[in-house]
């Protein structure tokens, strides 16, 4: 299971001179780790490089650094430190000693790599939507069974001989709602399943 940050951070270090920011923070879409790009990039500073991962979505850049040596090994960073939905942008104002092709990845994926270790971070938990019809005589045993499942009730519409919920809830906690339900209910309760929704922090 991935996690996500709780809140942004930051990381200041030096190496040979050059001195590197790392601004991390969690995001849950493209445009919202474009925006924090904006906010914490450096237009002074000699290259602003950055990642970010969000699910089965990833893009890097190494903003004038040599190809491949600063924006993926902060994607490698994100990935081999467990973590979802978090784009982090690592700042460089360059000191007068280059750092070749190999101490640029250490530097940038180092710096990356330390700052989210160091991060406070919370499990993203995969949720579902389901839906669930019932009749009016089981809308107690249903309501009930919510509660103890961690279900999250998003609607709720009724017809002549029943009710239907819309709900999300952690992935792992379906077949038990399921399994209750079937008992409290002599199996009466029809589920509906929706796509898996987005992990929720």
């Amino acid at each position: 299971m991935s996690d996500t940050l709780i809140v942004s951070t930051s990381r200041v270090l030096e190496v040979k001179h050059s001195r590197f920011i790392v601004h991390a923070a969690p995001v849950t879409a493209p445009e919202a780790a474009l925006a924090f790009l904006s906010q914490v990039a450096d237009q002074a500073a000699t290259h602003n490089c950055w990642a970010y991962r969000i699910g089965g979505e990833y893009r890097s850049s190494d903003d004038g650094e040599p190809a491949g040596t600063a924006g993926r090994p902060i994607l490698a960073a994100i990935e081999g430190q467990g973590y979802d939905q978090v784009v982090v942008v690592v700042t460089r104002w360059f000191g007068g000693i280059k750092l070749g092709a190999g101490g640029l990845v250490r530097a940038y994926g180092g710096a990356a790599a330390e700052c989210l270790r160091l991060a406070e971070r919370r499990p993203l938990i995969a949720m579902r939507e389901l839906e669930i019809a019932c009749l009016f005589e089981d809308l107690g045993h249903v309501h009930d069974a919510l509660g103890l499942h961690h279900a999250e009730k998003l609607g709720e519409s009724f017809g002549e001989s029943g009710a239907q919920l819309r709900l999300q809830m952690p992935e792992t906690c379906v077949d038990a709602l399921k399994s209750h339900l079937r008992d409290a209910t002599r199996n009466r309760v029809r589920f509906i399943d929706a796509p898996e929704a987005a992990p929720k922090e």
